[in-house]
């Protein structure tokens, strides 16, 4: 498996609950930008820009409420755009490569259910403003039978109406669970290769480019892209330094100090060759996904596909990057 630094995504990983940080936050009070018809932002400007920590000075009850249903600031993201800017902090380096002119393309899938739907937009955003267009041939959004009324109807007009024909919308009529659903985004995907995401994502400038190289270089490659995070309460993005990923005897997957060699090189843009991977993030060649199995459908939660897809691949004398 490949992880490359040079791929950038910021993930609320606190949704799961593994980070609870505090940190200091900046207040605005006034929101620029274009306000949509469902209350939500589009546009430059406003709160949050720069990837910046940002507080609302009118937290009440339904904050509180949100807090509670979705595990972060849902309101506050909300009042964010779904166009803001984050950091770009891929090495110097990787900002000056340059890469093949016949990429293949890339369908990305986004996997929810009962997220808030300017996260599940904010997602979609991202990675529309952040990839060359020729490359991006589908996004597909698997719901896996949410009971948020937000997510019906309203998303799905304005999908209809702001990227038409480009996103789709692919309906589970019972919980499939994590594993499954992604299948299900694979079985809608029509591009040569495909990527697989969490809905509370944000993509950053040139993420696509890399994976994709790696993958026409080998398409027995899964690459994982480098991952920073995204404060739960405030939205900040926060830096998150290079590593694999490993294992622990628990079988958890968990972040690694990269291989000696790799760091010997010197090179931050390098990919790092890793034994697991995490599957809130990965690229794969969409035929070689089918060959070697896809995902394991008998796993009812998350967390199992981490380690053994993983062992999987390695067993069959393959490669990871990250």
């Amino acid at each position: 498996s490949y992880s490359c630094r040079e791929l950038k995504l910021a993930i609320n990983l606190s949704v799961l609950g593994f980070l609870t940080y505090s940190c200091a936050c900046i207040s605005f009070f006034f929101f620029p930008g274009l306000a949509k018809p469902m209350g939500l932002v589009e546009g430059p400007g406003g709160l949050g820009q720069g990837g910046m920590a940002a507080t609302l000075r009118d937290d009440s009850h339904e904050s509180e409420t949100k807090y509670e249903e979705y595990g972060y600031n849902a309101q506050l993201s909300d009042r964010i755009s779904l166009d803001r800017s984050i950091p770009d902090y891929r090495p110097k380096k990787c900002k000056q490569m340059s890469y093949p002119e016949d990429l293949p393309q890339v369908s990305v899938v986004f996997i929810f259910v009962n997220e808030a739907l300017s996260v599940i937009l904010r997602s979609v955003h991202s990675v529309v403003n952040h990839t060359p267009s020729h490359l991006l041939k589908e996004v597909i959004l698997v719901d896996d039978n949410s009971d948020n009324v937000e997510l019906k109807f309203n998303l799905d007009q304005y999908v209809h109406k702001r990227y038409p024909g480009l996103v789709k919308i692919v309906r589970n009529n019972k919980r499939e669970g994590l594993i499954r659903a992604r299948i299900q985004g694979w079985k809608a995907s029509t591009s040569p290769v495909v990527g697989f995401f969490d809905a509370h994502v944000e993509f950053n400038t040139g993420w696509v480019e890399p994976a994709l190289t790696r993958i026409k270089e080998d398409r027995k490659r899964i690459v994982l892209p480098a991952i920073d995070n995204i404060k739960y309460n405030t939205f900040e993005v926060q830096q998150y330094a290079n590593a694999a990923h490993g294992y622990n005897w628990g079988l958890w997957c968990m972040y690694i100090i990269p291989p000696q060699d790799w760091l010997d090189r010197g090179d931050e843009s390098a990919p790092i060759r890793t034994p697991a991977m995490i599957g809130c993030s990965f690229v794969v060649d969409r035929e070689y996904f089918g060959e070697i199995g896809l995902l394991d459908p008998g796993m009812e939660v998350y967390g199992g596909e981490n380690i053994e897809l993983g062992m999987r691949v390695s067993c069959m004398s393959l490669a990871f990057m990250d």
